[in-house]
């Protein structure tokens, strides 16, 4: 019987432990499907002018393991039709900090959420940090919009916490609850109010499509503005909690699962055999440089995952074009912002890795970012402009026509969705051509080979792309530092900073005395890079986005490529050495093992003043505004 069928009769009524539905709760919990969908359908009368906003948040999809190409729905409604924004990145990439960052506009090292459980993260870290009146769907509420929400909200948002307290601020809410929040066949949704339910046996994607189909109807007659989501767990790994613990020996991560109906997809296809996949030679940095290659068995499994991903993707697809197709039916769609992304990306094999995320490499902080909706280039690729989730939600507030909040100041900015937006702010040097990456101590694979929990995975790095330059810096807990040149390096293989002993795959493939980056030597670029991290890494709204005003408040400098310029080499000094460290690794975000901060004793370097006299900043104390 089709899950449509089952869920519309209202006849799940399966009980599990203490999410069973009450006696009393509605058997049709939810709209889950409206009216017929056809010409013949009476439209409700024209909303009012304010847009909407339709926003598909999947979880861990990649871009650089090319699962868009396999989503031909998505391609048909979205990027046919709008804007697709290559450069966007997640700034911490493991689920619950990345959606808090999105959802808030500041990054983690100021919403403090860092981890997908407590005590550094989850659900109840997001409630004790005061953020749960402090985040989109209360402002838009505020704002006069009605706020839907179903799937997965956050990490930690469990069967027993779900109302203590209730997330603020949505109009109509059906939550997937931990822990059967990544369990493909028997996925638990909480509605508003109500107890939560069980929905053992049917499809989680399925499921939540018919979810999103009757919000969107109550959306729209409503009559009021609306921003609903739709937040799917493809293409996730399949998770089975068998205790309510963060033991890792009661967790069992195993490959998505895919809806009967596309077991059948994809026989042939296999991880791409990019050169940073399983490579000879280790590379990367700290833990990751130790990994052992992997044997074919492992290979052939990871090839498996990766199809596994791509067919739960294709309930995903279909969802997108379920509601494209409602919103034309109710007349909206030209008046409806449809968004598309992914809380992170995703690596398999890549630099040896297991299956998994939490790595600042290009796979794990690369993500979708699609745009379609009102005055949104059709076809259009947004390249060389970098955007990050941080910058989501002052973007609706922008294209919402929502007024700034005095008391919220965003670390993030509005990204240009017009193709005339997108072309000033690329010709304009202070569009952010950075994005700064940030991570803290737990990761481990997610496929069934050497998943080996780790701590001290914490890192800060940057990632910064404009004409001429494609770079990635990095600074681990331990220390260790990379950096690479992604135009010539674009797997992240040649670390341009190891010492001489390092592996011959993680130096240059053509060794020099003094390797080269952007053109430049590394270490020139390092310091530059250096300099900006360090004031990225603690940054808090103005300085997030304009980092560099921080180090030359003459506004002489606005991009890495005027920071290069030789008049400013004794500025930051010759040769390379690092103001960013840690004092020792940790597992949240603790002031006293980050070491150096811009606001603290970060203040170290040097300019001429009028005169051409030489001031060296500060390494011994002092203050920055006596030296500007």
């Amino acid at each position: 019987m089709r899950i449509e069928t089952i869920l519309t009769a209202g006849a799940i009524t399966i009980g599990l432990g203490t999410v069973a539905a009450t006696p009393d709760s509605k058997p049709d919990q939810v709209p889950l499907s409206g009216p017929s969908h056809g010409p013949e359908q009476q439209r409700p009368q024209q909303q009012r002018r304010q847009p909407n906003v339709v926003f598909v948040l999947t979880d861990d999809q990649d871009v650089h393991l090319s699962s868009l190409d396999y989503m031909p729905l998505v391609k048909k409604h979205l990027l046919e039709q709008g804007t697709y924004y290559s450069k966007h990145y997640a700034t911490t990439a493991v689920c619950c900090p990345s959606r808090v960052t999105l959802w808030t506009g500041r990054f983690a090292h100021n919403t403090n959420v860092t981890d997908v459980n407590p005590p550094y993260g989850g659900y109840p870290k997001f409630v004790s940090e005061g953020l749960n009146d402090k985040y989109l769907p209360v402002w838009l509420r505020e704002a006069g919009y009605n706020t839907y929400y179903t799937g997965k909200l956050f990490n930690a948002h469990t069967v027993d916490n779900y109302n203590s307290p209730a997330p603020a601020g949505f109009t109509g809410s059906d939550f997937l609850l931990d822990p059967y929040t990544y369990d493909y066949l028997n996925a638990t949704f909480q509605r508003n109010g109500e107890k939560p339910r069980s929905y053992e046996g049917h499809y989680n994607t399925d499921v939540l499509a018919q979810k999103a189909y009757g919000l969107l109807d109550e959306a729209v007659e409503a009559g009021k503005p609306f921003f609903l989501v739709a937040a799917p767990i493809a293409p996730h790994a399949n998770v089975v909690m068998k205790g309510k613990g963060q033991d890792l020996n009661s967790i069992l991560f195993t490959e998505p699962v895919p809806a009967e109906r596309h077991k059948h997809l994809f026989q042939d296809e296999k991880v791409p055999r990019t050169p940073n996949f399983n490579p000879e030679q280790p590379s990367g940095a700290n833990w990751i440089a130790t990994l052992p290659l992997q044997n074919s068995t492992n290979v052939a499994y990871n090839d498996h995952f990766y199809r596994q991903r791509l067919r739960a993707l294709q309930a995903v697809d279909e969802l997108v074009e379920g509601l494209v197709a409602r919103l034309q039916d109710h007349g909206v769609l030209d008046n409806t912002y449809v968004v598309y992304s992914s809380d992170n990306g995703y690596h398999i094999g890549q630099h040896r890795l297991q299956p998994g995320k939490s790595c600042g490499y290009e796979e794990d902080v690369n993500v979708p970012l699609i745009v379609r909706g009102p005055g949104v280039a059709a076809n259009y690729t947004a390249d060389g402009l970098v955007t990050t989730h941080a910058d989501l939600a002052p973007t609706f507030f922008d294209v919402l026509g929502i007024a700034p909040r005095a008391s919220t100041e965003f670390d993030g900015a509005a990204i240009p969705l017009t193709r005339t937006g997108v072309e000033e702010a690329r010709g304009r040097g202070e569009r952010r051509e950075h994005a700064g990456i940030e991570y803290w101590g737990f990761t481990l694979g997610e496929g069934i080979y050497n998943r080996h929990p780790r701590e001290h995975n914490s890192y800060k790095a940057l990632r910064i792309s404009g004409p001429g330059y494609n770079l990635y810096y990095s600074v681990w807990c331990n220390n260790e530092h990379e950096l690479y040149d992604m135009e010539v390096d674009p797997g992240q293989l040649h670390n341009l900073l190891s010492p001489p002993s390092s592996s011959a795959a993680t130096t240059p493939a053509t060794p020099t005395a003094s390797p080269i980056a952007a053109g430049h030597p590394a270490d020139k670029v390092a310091a530059r890079l250096d300099a900006l991290l360090l004031v990225l890494k603690t940054c808090k709204g103005e300085l997030c986005r304009r980092p560099w005003a921080q180090l030359h408040p003459a506004g002489d400098v606005q991009s890495l490529t005027d920071a290069l310029e030789s008049r400013y080499d004794g500025f930051y000094g010759t040769g390379w050495q690092s103001s960013v460290r840690y004092e020792y690794c940790a597992n949240g975000f603790l002031p006293d093992a980050e070491g150096p901060t811009w606001e603290g004793s970060g203040k170290v370097y040097g300019d001429e003043d009028r005169d051409g006299n030489w001031y060296e900043y500060l390494r011994g104390g002092g203050r920055w505004e006596d030296w500007v």
